[in-house]
């Protein structure tokens, strides 16, 4: 059985909305897009420590909006990067509402939705039937739908000196979580693994 792993950028507040570009996610009128960006590439050393571990990383797990933007960016941007190859090579699974959305980069599987446009029970099979590590990135929605399920094992975040007052945050309720993992920046980035406990 797989392990899936949520690897997430949050501000103090737990805002985890567009952490990459100011136009990444606009949605409810979000602002402050690109927030990470800045502290990340003044930090080189606590970018890394968030890429920790990526190596274990059987599959991919997104929701449709961020396959599409950050997988998209990735594997269309000309720039140097550490993430170009990994996105390509790794087998990726999509959660959609449709059935008939068309995935457009390689190595990428549609996650069936049932009659309510949910791929949970997707998930879950996909759980099920893999071995090692499933990470997803960002995909909010995904996530809180995920943990509402059970279905999220570990929370891999890094998480950021800055408050953002608003956008949409990585948990909406009560998450018994088990420090697993942390290590601190000079600059007072931290990274940290956290397991889900048992309920």
């Amino acid at each position: 059985m797989a392990k899936i792993m949520a690897v997430e950028n949050i501000s103090l507040d737990g805002v985890m909305q567009s952490p990459g570009r100011p136009d990444e996610d606009t949605r409810g009128g979000f602002d402050r897009g690109g927030w990470a960006s800045q502290l990340l590439a003044a930090d080189p050393e606590a970018a890394m420590a968030a890429m920790s571990g990526q190596g274990r990383t059987a599959a991919m797990l997104f929701g449709h909006r961020t396959y599409l933007d950050l997988v998209g960016h990735w594997l269309g941007t000309d720039e140097p990067n550490p993430f170009t190859e990994i996105l390509r090579a790794t087998p990726k699974y999509v959660a959609s509402r449709s059935a008939s959305t068309s995935l457009e980069h390689p190595n990428s599987e549609l996650l069936t939705p049932d009659a309510d446009g949910d791929a949970v029970a997707s998930v879950r099979a996909l759980k099920a039937t893999l071995e090692g590590d499933v990470v997803v990135l960002g995909s909010g929605e995904l996530v809180r739908s995920l943990a509402a399920a059970g279905l999220i094992d570990e929370y891999l975040l890094t998480i950021l000196p800055v408050v953002l007052g608003r956008g949409a945050r990585l948990f909406d309720g009560y998450a018994p979580l088990e420090v697993r993992s942390s290590w601190t920046s000079t600059t007072g980035i931290v990274v940290g693994t956290f397991a889900v406990a048992a309920a």
